[in-house]
């Protein structure tokens, strides 16, 4: 609606506006210009690249032509949106990229059309503004996601330490009760079913509980009703994006694997790929190998890109994938490759348990 609304605008303007320099050339720009919207929030640097790229190509005419009237029509306030969907949803660099190209076009345009000191930082002032307010809009909504994410944890956690002591009775009694049944076997083997059947609906009751502890950790509000995810399940993941190439080589013994045990090298091998995708600089390709050994199992990830400043050591996901690992008894090692690109080796017991 927007896109149609501000098209119809600017072509009422460049056919009825009286004085337009350059009449067909601006008015065909801000036709062109006004679909960039459509992707300002998806590909927000690219938009702000082509929509001042061009504001900044016209101001440059205007400059060197000395024409005494500026060029463009007054629909090509619309870029303003594309300020704010900037430092709304791009990232840290494209933000800077973003923020030089429109200084820069306003710098010229304000030569090329100069009315004075106090027009230029009125009009620098106007520009900037939708940028603080989308930087502003940009923070809050992080600060506020984050509060609720931390309440939510608390939350759950105090939940888990109020069924933890609920359990821990429960299996308290499953195991007097046991012991009890043991010692009266011999003489009351009545007594001895007496106890088993308490056993059985303190066992019932304690799995209950688990399962709701279980549910008040999980991070997502709905439990996933597939199967856990395991080493088969790899090779999907170049389903993911098609950005990369994903070559995954299954060899060696893996068959009858503690499911924690291909849970976790699953979820190392998609943080692995989530990593190249986000931080390895033109990678195209992203290797697996995934290798059953007598007494481990070993995945071996690597990447064919230019690391970037974000692809580092002290990352959260690398953290997570080591704790992950350490937990099960094996080690992570992550870093650049020597024949370039980037690396992750992660060895897990082949029995999931502290060496």
């Amino acid at each position: 609606m927007l896109v149609g609304v501000l098209t119809a605008a600017a072509l009422l303007e460049g056919v009825l506006r009286p004085e337009v320099v350059w009449r067909p050339l601006v008015t065909i720009a801000a036709v062109a210009l006004v679909p960039v919207l459509l992707w300002r929030r998806t590909h927000p640097l690219t938009a702000v690249l082509v929509a001042f790229g061009t504001l900044l190509m016209l101001a440059a005419a205007d400059l060197l032509s000395g024409s005494a009237k500026p060029i463009g029509l007054y629909t090509n306030v619309f870029v303003l949106l594309l300020s704010y969907s900037l430092f709304r949803w791009a990232s840290g660099r494209e933000m800077t990229l973003g923020l030089g190209v429109m200084l820069v076009t306003a710098g010229v345009a304000l030569v090329a059309d100069w009315t004075g000191a106090v027009d230029a930082v009125g009009g620098m002032v106007f520009l900037l503004f939708p940028a603080v307010l989308g930087a502003s809009v940009r923070y809050w909504r992080s600060a506020r996601a984050r509060e609720l994410e931390q309440m939510k944890t608390s939350e759950r956690e105090q939940l888990a330490r109020e069924l933890h002591d609920t359990v821990a009775h429960h299996v308290s009694a499953i195991a007097i009760r046991a012991q009890a049944g043991q010692v009266v076997a011999q003489a009351r083997p009545e007594a001895a079913l007496d106890a088993l059947d308490v056993v059985e609906r303190e066992a019932s009751r304690t799995l209950e509980e688990l399962r709701v502890i279980v549910g008040a950790l999980r991070d997502s509000d709905h439990a996933e009703l597939a199967p856990q995810r395991g080493i088969v399940d790899i090779p999907a993941l170049g389903l993911i994006d098609d950005r990369l190439q994903v070559r995954v080589a299954l060899s060696g013994e893996l068959e009858d694997l503690p499911p924690g045990v291909g849970a976790a090298l699953y979820r190392i091998a998609q943080e692995s790929l989530t990593n190249a995708l986000q931080h390895a600089r033109d990678a195209t390709q992203v290797d697996f190998r995934v290798t059953g050994e007598p007494d481990c199992v070993r995945l071996r990830v690597r990447d064919d890109g230019l690391p970037t400043a974000g692809w580092s050591t002290a990352g959260f996901g690398l953290v997570g994938m080591t704790e992950r690992a350490i937990l099960l008894g094996g080690s992570l090692h992550a870093g650049p490759h020597p024949d370039g690109g980037w690396s992750v080796e992660a060895v897990i017991p082949r029995d999931g348990s502290k060496r």
